[in-house]
């Protein structure tokens, strides 16, 4: 059993007196360990404090699917954890694992406290003090990032909204001069008169002709001369906008000598002006139909990104999160950016948060569409293996040098200018991706950085609190 005689041999105990001494005897424990015993575990709450008595632990800590060796505990009086005696976040930065047989000390963080209370007062306050405002920074900073990131993407689906809307509205202005003129000529046919049987023609010649555009531009502007010649010698007014709407419909000079043939020269005027309003009128609702359905995508590509009206956990449909991610970052995407989809269509629903998740794509695809610069090929990926859903985003963009891909996971780490970031969007998107018991990772390939994401296809971790 540990004794004094052992803690007084130890430089970390030196100018302890001796009542301090069995005060921390009494508190802890000695804990003998063998080679390959783990005593703690990274992300894992730190409610001991470890002090090494002799032997060796090594500290590792996973980094995407591998582990790496961040340091050792090799000598009597290096310690570990304890963090919770002063801060009721937090937890472990490391899994301690025996290289060697040996022994430790463990004292419970509670009994630490109390110890710290009652010979160090001041020294617990100070060491609280800095953790507390370290935890306060780092919750201000992301609070930043997470404002400014809405207010980024308020403003693109502002941006997106204007246009259908704009359009719709113009549309929709136009659409009252149409029905004026579908009304007006409907008058001046009336008055001609014109016969049930001849407006039953002339609704079959309009039948004929579509509103969108038929034949290449030159095409519809060989016919436009046409049928304006024809109209000029038929006497028929404003023969050059008649001409215009006719022929983009598809209306040629035969289709102009049947209309005459059917309703008679004396009503050839506003039976083509009810043609011309009546085509104007169906092309407007289309613009209005096709207005409106891209603001009804945009509501509901939001609504998916935010997960509004969802729970928080639930099963989740990761293709769904990417397209929706991907249409809210649409205004940030360059027009020299091709963006390629490759999903597999046999990736299953995962039990996560899915919102969380949101914010991970939109990390990713942000960072990439930054590091091409205006142009490149955006990849964004889903395949399955084994019993792992993979995720990735990948960008042709200038690559990411190996010091960048060794650091870009660690909080505040940014290669942004001042200003640009705050160094939080890949330490953010790692710690959702633990909490969901995956991993994130780096690959520089030739041509394109790669950021992969796998995510087991059983149930997340609980809890929506990132670890501290």
């Amino acid at each position: 059993m540990t004794g004094l005689e052992d803690l007084r041999g130890i430089g970390l105990f030196a100018g302890t007196d001796d009542d301090q001494l069995r005060a921390l005897l009494a508190a802890g424990t000695e804990v003998p360990f063998r080679a390959g015993d783990v005593l703690f575990t990274e992300n894992s709450a730190a409610d001991s404090w470890w002090v090494l008595l002799d032997g060796v632990l090594e500290l590792v800590r996973r980094v995407g699917r591998e582990e790496t060796r961040l340091g050792a505990m090799d000598v009597a009086g290096r310690w570990a954890g304890g963090f919770r005696a002063w801060d009721e976040h937090g937890v472990y930065l490391a899994t301690g694992r025996a290289t060697t047989a040996g022994r430790v000390l463990r004292v419970p963080a509670e009994a630490l406290r109390a110890l710290w209370d009652t010979c160090f007062p001041l020294g617990l306050s100070l060491i609280e003090g800095v953790s507390r405002s370290a935890r306060n920074y780092e919750t201000m900073a992301r609070q930043r990032e997470a404002l400014a990131a809405l207010g980024t993407l308020a403003a693109g689906l502002a941006h997106e909204l204007n246009n259908p809307a704009a359009a719709a509205t113009r549309a929709v202005d136009a659409l009252g001069g149409a029905l004026d003129g579908m009304l007006s000529s409907l008058q001046r046919l009336a008055a001609a008169p014109v016969t049930a049987e001849q407006f039953a023609g002339l609704d079959a010649l309009r039948a004929e002709l579509g509103p969108r555009p038929a034949g290449s531009a030159m095409e519809v502007a060989d016919r436009e001369d046409r049928v304006s010649d024809w109209l000029d010698g038929h006497d028929v007014a404003r023969h050059w906008e008649l001409a215009a709407a006719l022929a983009s419909a598809g209306a040629d000079v035969d289709w102009c000598e049947r209309l005459a043939a059917a309703v008679g020269k004396s009503r050839l005027g506003p039976g083509l002006d009810w043609v011309a309003s009546t085509l104007s009128a169906t092309g407007l609702l289309g613009e209005v139909k096709e207005s409106t359905r891209r603001i009804s995508d945009l509501i509901a590509a939001m609504r998916s990104y935010s997960q509004l009206d969802r729970a928080a956990m639930q099963q989740t449909d990761l293709v769904e999160g990417l397209e929706s991610t991907l249409v809210m970052l649409s205004f940030r995407t360059p027009a020299g950016v091709t963006v390629v989809r490759d999903f597999d269509p046999r990736v299953p629903r995962i039990e996560a948060l899915a919102a969380e998740l949101n914010q991970v794509w939109t990390n990713l695809v942000a960072n990439a569409l930054d590091a091409m610069g205006g142009s490149g090929t955006l990849r964004v990926s889903t395949r399955l293996e084994q019993d792992e859903v993979v995720v990735e985003v990948g960008d042709t963009g200038s690559g990411m040098a190996p010091e960048v891909a060794r650091h870009a996971f660690d909080p505040f780490f940014t290669t942004k200018g001042v200003g640009e970031g705050t160094g939080l969007g890949l330490d953010i998107s790692r710690r959702i991706v633990d909490r969901h018991r995956g991993d994130i990772g780096i690959e520089r390939r030739p041509g394109e950085t790669v950021l992969r994401v796998r995510l087991p296809i059983g149930a997340a971790a609980p809890g929506a609190t990132a670890p501290g």
